[in-house]
């Protein structure tokens, strides 16, 4: 009987329900989680709901079932966030084809005889928003990383749009949760506010009834005064969180973007404005899983842990770095003559985190919608254009695999070097 692919999954990702729900390594904290959520209510319940019911009437019952309610909204919230793919990217069979390079100190002409080492790019360039960003090349999954993507060393995978690893829902926030974390957060701030609030009500009421000062009345209900504590202080915290994640979300950036590149004194080249900033998070529509965790390994595609992937050769130029500069992806403008011209040839693509050049550097074809992954199978043979660098030599290609292919790295095609033909278009 073939296996399927959460049974054989490379990650450190934990499955539950034959493959439905994929959680991380540190699922265990979940249920920390949900005590943490629970057992307060069930105090408001019992030693504060029920007075309230008594003095209220009907009123009492609203509060109690509103409370009941709303802590399941923030279960199913928290669920959502931890049980989901975060925006996984399917590690790739095998690593692109190595590059050829020569001994740069060797003139062109003594390279006739001369021996090859095999070199692979550690980082390549794509284009957001008119700013030059450096992709990484992760070793572990064998591909390069769209930009705002890591390697998360916790659950280790690739995410799109890496935010953190939360050791609190047990799972990497990424492009595909993001917007259920933010929400379960928000949801829990206002919570404990309402907890708060009725505990003090209740107290409120015992100091009119029983003509007691607000000592005398704290002494005489403890649950309200320790509920009060701990609500006030997770307040501070998940109160604090939300704010912040507000501001993230108001510029277009991700919680490792903001520790690692400080974008304060410069150029976010992922932001598009507030309005557009927060359309994308909480409008736009998410994107579907890249990966079939339930299916058959002999069903999946080539390259998502199935038979070796088929390859083709990439065409046009690859602009890598191995050397000391910008951050990777840390946005900074092109300064090569004919930069602007050369991205407007291959028109534009629209995508979560700005408009990325990216179509000529790894040498496929994209559509408004972002990567064709079937493009391969219509039978038209690829294409090598080879370009010359700046020691006279032509520069190899390498092997591309639909697990690569069907990253989101929205983009216009971008080529760099001087006669690289633009892909012919879908």
């Amino acid at each position: 009987m073939a296996k399927r692919v959460y049974q054989v999954w490379k990650g450190s990702n934990r499955f539950f329900l034959c493959g439905r729900f994929v959680f991380g390594p540190d699922v265990r904290s979940l249920a920390v989680t949900i005590f943490l959520i629970v057992a307060p209510l069930v105090c408001f319940c019992v030693f504060v709901g029920r007075h309230l019911l008594h003095h209220y009437g009907n009123a009492g019952i609203a509060i109690i079932v509103v409370a009941a309610v709303y802590t399941v909204y923030v279960l199913v919230l928290l669920l959502l966030t931890s049980g989901r793919d975060p925006g996984i990217i399917p590690r790739n069979t095998h690593p692109p084809e190595l590059e050829e390079d020569f001994d740069p100190a060797t003139s062109p002409g003594d390279r006739a005889g001369q021996t090859p080492r095999l070199r692979l790019p550690r980082t390549k360039e794509v284009m957001v928003n008119g700013w030059s960003v450096k992709t990484k090349y992760c070793d572990t999954c064998m591909l390069y990383r769209p930009p705002r993507c890591s390697h998360c060393s916790i659950c280790n995978n690739c995410v799109l749009r890496f935010d953190h690893h939360c050791p609190w829902v047990g799972q990497c926030i990424g492009q595909r949760n993001y917007r259920f974390f933010f929400m379960f957060v928000f949801s829990t701030t206002l919570l404990c506010v309402y907890v708060f609030a009725m505990c003090a009500l209740y107290i409120k009421i015992l100091m009119d009834t029983e003509q007691r000062t607000v000592w005398k009345a704290l002494a005489r209900s403890p649950a309200s005064i320790v509920l009060m504590v701990y609500t006030f202080i997770c307040v501070w915290f998940v109160g604090g969180l939300t704010v912040f994640h507000l501001y993230l979300v108001g510029t277009n950036q991700t919680t490792y973007e903001n520790f690692r590149y400080r974008y304060e004194n410069k150029v976010n080249p992922y932001s598009e404005g507030y309005l557009k900033n927060f359309k994308e998070i909480f409008c736009s529509e998410i994107a579907p899983s890249k990966n079939k965790f339930r299916a058959k390994i002999d069903e999946v595609a080539p390259g998502q842990m199935g038979a070796p992937a088929p390859t083709m050769e990439a065409g046009g130029a690859v602009t890598s770095s191995t050397g000391k500069g910008p951050d990777l992806e840390l946005g900074y403008k092109a300064t090569w003559p004919g930069a602007e011209e050369m991205v407007a040839e291959g028109g534009e693509l629209e995508m979560m985190g700005g408009r990325v050049s990216t179509g000529s550097e790894l040498g496929i074809g994209m559509d408004k919608d972002g990567f064709d992954p079937h493009h391969m199978d219509q039978g038209r043979a690829s294409v090598i254009h080879p370009r010359r660098s700046s020691w006279g030599r032509q520069s190899g290609s390498w092997e591309i695999t639909p697990d690569m292919l069907a990253m989101p790295s929205e983009g216009t095609n971008h080529v760099n070097g001087g006669g690289a033909t633009p892909p012919s278009k879908q």
